[in-house]
Formats: C-alpha cells, sequence, structure tokens
C-alpha cells in the first residue's frame, strides 16, 4: 500500500502563518501561491489551526455584514479550523482518504509526537486516483475496433 509521506506536501514545502496575520494576508499568500489550505502556527511552533481557502470565501463575502477592508483585517485566530483534523503519517493512503472523507474536510494534517509532518489534501487523493487509474488503462490490452 501507498504510505502517505508519498503524497502528502512535507512541512518544508508549506507555507504557514501565525494565528495575528490578517485574512487579507493568509489570501494573497494562497494566491500567489496557487495554495488553498495555510496551516497556522504559534510562537511555540505548534499547529493551533488549519485557514481553507472557503474559510477566506466566507470571511470576506458578502453575507458577512460587514464592509471588505474591515472583513479582510480580522486575524487568521477569528477564522481558523481548530482543532486540526489529523492523521498519523504510517496510516496508508487509503485510510487516509477514508478519514478524510468521513469527516468532509479537505486537508489533514499529518502529525507525529505533536510535530505537524506535512499536510495531504483531496487534491493529493485525487492525484492517486487519477495515477491508478493511468495505470489500470496501461494494464489492458486494447479493445478491437
Amino acid at each position: 500500500m501507498i504510505d502517505i509521506r508519498e503524497v502528502m506536501t512535507p512541512s518544508r514545502d508549506l507555507v504557514t502563518l501565525p494565528p495575528e496575520a490578517t485574512v487579507a494576508e493568509a489570501g494573497n499568500l494562497m494566491s500567489e501561491r496557487d495554495i488553498r489550505h495555510i496551516p497556522v502556527i504559534d510562537d511555540a511552533g505548534r499547529l493551533v489551526g488549519i485557514v481553507s481557502h472557503r474559510d477566506i470565501l466566507a470571511a470576506t463575502g458578502p453575507k458577512t455584514g460587514r464592509p471588505q477592508q474591515r472583513a479582510t483585517q480580522r486575524t487568521l485566530a477569528d477564522i481558523m479550523s481548530s482543532p486540526v483534523m489529523t492523521v498519523d503519517p504510517r496510516v496508508d493512503v487509503r485510510r487516509a482518504a477514508l478519514r478524510l472523507r468521513s469527516l468532509r474536510v479537505g486537508c489533514l494534517a499529518v502529525m507525529q509526537e505533536g510535530q505537524l509532518e506535512g499536510l495531504v489534501t483531496d487534491s493529493d487523493f485525487l492525484g492517486v486516483a487519477i495515477n491508478l487509474l493511468e495505470q489500470i488503462e496501461d494494464a489492458e490490452p486494447e479493445a478491437e475496433i
């Protein structure tokens, strides 16, 4: 079975922000880096939340009743998801995918002994599915027409 470490984004490649960062900062980073999730890390280096693109949209959208500028100055501590849904790095991809689906979230923090090792997202699982489908197609004999 495929190990979750093979498909996750390792912590060294993640963009993180502190809880005091603004919604505007997170939104700009997401746009610049083409990402949908940002781990929120406190001063002690602990994962305290996750902010998703959906969280940013909910905080700044027209339904908030706040002027756009005030909404974007809110902090990540105000909008982040906490506690963070996690998975152990020793879990295989299938079990992690089942956890993601059962929790109905877009990403899981891969944690070991309280340390963030990486993030695995629904897009990562889609990549695995595409790869497996390609392997199946390559293994099937060509149909005669």
